[in-house]
């Protein structure tokens, strides 16, 4: 069984996050996620911790990328690297999944961010950007700096006097046509 409650926390780089993963009668768990063509691809996790109802908790590494331990329920955590500000992954059941962005990061443009299907935003004060899933199977988001966001209203800014700048004459020309 995978996760029935995700959660990703971005750090403030914007270049790895934290993971959390609550499981029940779980025996094992895979860290992955999906390539272009849908392949599940391993990932190389570090800082895994398991907890739940024993002390301590302990557990084994399988290959290159998952864990197993005794059949209960745990919260898992890890952190992950980010790959050009895109997170895609997907799950063996419907999970209720949360990406946690510090402020300075954010997904509300729709020109420069990108989120799958059902999530939710919400901004939290000034202080980060929440996208939710509920029963979700799979989870799209690419998240942007505001140097990206600068970047796009300079150049739309751009193509807007460029614009005027050649329509001027064409609008002064008609101008004087409907004088005549």
């Amino acid at each position: 069984m995978q996760g029935l409650s995700i959660e990703y926390r971005v750090l403030p780089n914007g270049t790895s996050y934290e993971g959390t993963v609550q499981v029940e009668k779980s025996v094992g768990y895979q860290f992955y996620e999906t390539g272009a063509m849908g392949e599940r691809l391993p990932v190389k996790v570090e800082n895994i911790s398991l907890s739940g109802e024993c002390s301590p908790c302990t557990f084994n590494l399988t290959g290159n990328s998952g864990i197993s331990y005794a059949e209960g329920n745990y919260t898992i955590s890890y952190k992950g690297p980010i790959h050009e500000n895109h997170i895609v992954t997907s799950f063996e059941q419907p999970s209720n999944v949360s990406v946690v962005m510090p402020w300075g990061l954010d997904v509300r443009n729709q020109f420069l961010g990108v989120i799958s299907p059902g999530g939710e935003i919400t901004a939290i004060n000034n202080t980060s950007v929440n996208v939710n899933w509920t029963g979700t199977r799979s989870v799209e988001l690419r998240f942007y700096d505001q140097g990206r966001e600068s970047l796009l209203y300079m150049f739309a800014n751009f193509w807007l006097i460029i614009a005027f700048v050649l329509l001027t004459p064409f609008l002064l020309s008609m101008r004087r046509k409907q004088k005549k």
